[in-house]
């Protein structure tokens, strides 16, 4: 499916493909209506999430752009439209034996900063990452305060770059440690994040018993201000036990017995539902539908296998350590996603530690907002990036 024939995406958002570094990088951009060549508008760039695309952005990208600016939302590495040049592999879809050096996260920070000098330019006003592009953001923001004038986070904190640590590279992860508890509860559990880092994941996700449409429409459902949870989201306090954990939903802390697709099933939204979402109608979802069709998921889980899979794969950030955000920043979640509050204490650590500069006003949380706030509240969500970006 081309992108200018995708269902959602307005005729002034343009579509094209970038060489930047290893990838050729699809990118969708819009610019202001007084826009021509020679100039050069102050530069947005919105990183998507998983299972997201730039596609994702679609109803901010206008809005932002009619506002004076140049806005681009690239494809991320792993994702949609966007290949890498080099591969070992000759299968059309990544797959889990490829080498998973190229997904470590300051790689594709890297990959933002060189998409920002192949746009031509040397300053961004603000870079935006949404789920997994939060900490993509993040670490844009860390290593390059010259080039990104300030950050924003979406639906997940940024905490900052690892501790030291010890240095062995056969230790647990974090993520690792913490499934190992989950699996001592009764009944046993598993953590999200490891189980997307398991060879399994992609086929699961890819190929769902109860169907392709059918899985992920439940997905975004149940991640959505959609789903009337009577388990409102809440901060967890601070500290990491496996008893705590079992508060957050089932989509986060499994079943451990059980697939995603297997999870989810019993909480599919019936068809009143269905009929009554505003925000993705069948015909966008099949947008993503299409790309998961095409080129599999891997890419994407690829992202969670550096963060729980080995400390080697985050090795390259220990220099960072104690490193402040020192830019300004913002943070903005839906007030009826979990995502937010997945990790005690990392809202506290976002604010208190990671970020030098993050203001009162400037941690918003945006009602009738799930997991997907830029799809859900589109309109919040370009009111507050304007207001804080204005301010610059």
């Amino acid at each position: 499916m081309a992108a200018n024939g995708w269902p959602g995406l307005p005729a002034t958002v343009k579509s094209r493909i970038l060489s930047v570094g290893d990838l050729d990088m699809h990118i969708l951009e819009a610019f202001p209506p007084s826009y021509d060549a020679a100039s050069k508008p102050p530069l947005l760039i919105l990183l998507h999430g998983f299972p997201e695309l730039a596609y994702s952005w679609r109803k901010v990208m206008v809005p932002l752009s009619t506002s004076g600016y140049a806005v681009v939302a690239p494809d991320l590495r792993g994702f949609g439209l966007t290949k890498q040049r080099n591969r070992t592999s000759t299968s059309k879809k990544i797959t889990y034996e490829e080498d998973l050096y190229p997904y470590r996260i300051l790689n594709i920070a890297a990959d933002i900063v060189a998409l920002v000098y192949s746009l031509g330019y040397t300053s961004v006003e603000a870079v935006i990452g949404n789920d997994f592009g939060s900490p993509v953001a993040g670490y844009c923001a860390l290593v390059r305060p010259d080039l990104f004038k300030s950050v924003v986070f979406m639906s997940a904190p940024f905490t900052g770059p690892p501790a030291l640590g010890s240095g062995d590279p056969n230790a647990k992860t974090q993520l690792q440690q913490l499934d190992a508890a989950l699996n001592t509860l009764n009944p046993p559990r598993k953590h999200y994040m490891v189980y997307f880092s398991t060879p399994e994941a992609d086929a699961d996700l890819s190929n769902p018993p109860q169907g392709l449409s059918a899985f992920w429409r439940t997905y975004h459902h149940l991640k959505s201000a959609d789903s009337k949870s009577s388990n409102p989201p809440k901060p967890l306090g601070t500290t990491f036990t496996p008893t705590l954990f079992e508060a957050l939903p089932y989509y986060y802390i499994m079943p451990r017995n059980q697939t995603m697709p297997e999870c989810l099933a019993p909480k599919a939204p019936t068809a009143e539902e269905i009929s009554q979402n505003t925000w993705l109608p069948d015909e966008e979802l099949a947008v993503y539908l299409s790309h998961y069709e095409e080129g599999g998921l891997q890419g994407g889980l690829n992202l969670y296998r550096c963060m729980a899979e080995s400390p080697r794969w985050t090795e390259d950030l220990k220099i960072f350590a104690g490193k402040q955000v020192e830019i300004p920043a913002m943070f903005i979640g839906g007030a009826q996603d979990w995502g937010v509050f997945q990790f005690p204490g990392a809202v506290e650590a976002m604010r208190g530690r990671a970020c030098k500069s993050m203001k009162e006003e400037d941690f918003v949380l945006i009602e009738g907002a799930g997991h997907w706030a830029p799809q859900e509240k589109p309109d919040r969500v370009v009111e507050e990036l304007l207001r804080f970006v204005k301010k610059l």
